[in-house]
């Protein structure tokens, strides 16, 4: 009877130094990320240009969710089994033909198109990435806490979000050609990515032999299952407000507010996702339970503002504390999120588990998105943000509260 024993990767002819590596590594996550918001500031163009529904955006961005969930269950994971790279560079490389197609393909099947391209690099990639980013950083610092290796991919995902849109608004603004600059630049950006990564050390001790393939599961142990779907719903309300700021927070900032800037659609979602990932950060200290009260308070608090706007302020600025507010939720909600579920199931499943969370955080991400779009076809989009505010607030309420009192228990 034979043995899976463990093969360390061949150094390749060309690579640079763990260290160096890391933040080649941090640096292609940030460009992937900013990339797959480029489109924001851009859809009020598009939809402007061509007189499509606020719906059929909201069926586009849900195209990238559904690209980067089937993604995540069919290749988020072979990176333990492959090798990081290989898992990576074809990533990257699907962003990049997802660039060429916003390019040559500009009407609506081909922006839809694009974007479930770009998903299912993203799916591929982010796992993958950021155990890369934690590999680097213990390999270059032998002994060192991994604390440093999670706060520089953190802050390359979700800053990475917001310094997309910003350089999109900024490009889309000032520079001729705003439906193809962007994407020529990030293209130039992705392909700079790809390079930089073929000369990155590889990480992953790949099993020999290889297993058979099998698509990543979703296991949850009973006996812990009330505390993963609370956990669920609280990953499902910080997922659905940064959705929204992805989608159709710039639509409204154009068409409510009546600010054609795009440069401003691009800040308001750079401010969002730049207080996630600072607020994850800054709650760090706290403990567990104190950073999902922390973040649903913040989440909740900024919902009602933003609802408080639609419906009557109508300011810019108060929107844009709206964004703050519930982004800086959003971001330890979700962090809290993944430690609740990480912590449900010994190690050799914890995979398992955490890709329910991400399963339930991409629905949320989805689904009322889409709910927003498709009420828009009967109701104003104000009336439909509000709607979104008061269902968003009550799971986040509904979960989060359930939960504090469990995790209480236990360390009782």
């Amino acid at each position: 009877m034979s043995t899976a024993t463990l093969t360390a990767p061949a150094p390749a002819r060309r690579e640079v130094s763990p260290g160096a590596g890391f933040w080649i590594a941090a640096a292609s996550f940030l460009v992937v990320m900013a990339y797959n918001t480029v489109p924001t500031p851009l859809w009020s163009i598009y939809q402007r240009r061509d007189g499509f529904s606020t719906f059929a955006i909201t069926i586009a961005f849900a195209a990238y969710a559904v690209g980067v969930v089937i993604a995540l269950f069919l290749a988020g994971h072979l990176g333990d089994v492959h090798g990081r790279r290989r898992i990576l560079l074809p990533a990257i490389a699907l962003q990049i033909v997802s660039a060429v197609v916003f390019i040559a393909w500009p009407e609506l099947p081909g922006l839809i198109a694009a974007r479930l391209i770009a998903g299912l690099g993203v799916g591929m990639l982010t796992a993958t990435v950021t155990a890369h980013i934690l590999d680097l950083h213990l390999t270059s610092r032998p002994g060192a806490d991994p604390v440093r290796g999670q706060i520089v991919a953190g802050m390359a995902n979700l800053g990475g979000f917001g310094i997309g849109a910003l350089a999109s608004g900024i490009l889309a603004e000032w520079a001729d050609a705003p439906l193809v600059t962007p994407y020529v630049v990030f293209l130039v950006l992705l392909a700079l990515a790809f390079a930089g990564l073929a000369l990155v050390p590889e990480t992953a001790a790949r099993p020999q032999p290889r297993p058979a393939y099998r698509p990543q599961r979703v296991s949850v142990p009973q006996a812990a299952r009330g505390r993963f779907f609370l956990a669920g719903g609280i990953a499902f309300s910080a997922f659905s407000v940064l959705g929204l700021f992805t989608s159709l927070a710039p639509i409204f900032v154009a068409g409510q507010l009546h600010i054609t800037s795009r440069a401003t659609a691009g800040l308001v979602v750079f401010v969002t996702f730049a207080a996630a990932a600072i607020s994850q950060i800054a709650v760090r200290p706290l403990s567990l339970p104190a950073r999902i009260a922390v973040g649903t308070v913040l989440l909740v608090a900024g919902i009602a503002v933003l609802a408080v706007v639609v419906e009557t302020v109508g300011s810019l600025g108060w929107f844009f504390l709206g964004g703050i507010v519930s982004g800086a939720g959003a971001g330890p909600l979700f962090a809290a999120a993944l430690a609740v579920a990480g912590s449900l199931s010994a190690p050799a499943q914890r995979g398992e588990v955490l890709a329910g969370i991400f399963l339930i955080g991409y629905i949320g991400l989805t689904l009322p998105v889409v709910g927003i779009g498709v009420a828009t076809l009967s109701i104003s989009l104000a009336t439909a943000l509000v709607g979104f505010a008061v269902v968003i607030i009550a799971i986040a309420l509904l979960t989060a509260g359930p939960l504090l009192v469990t995790l209480r228990r236990a360390r009782a």
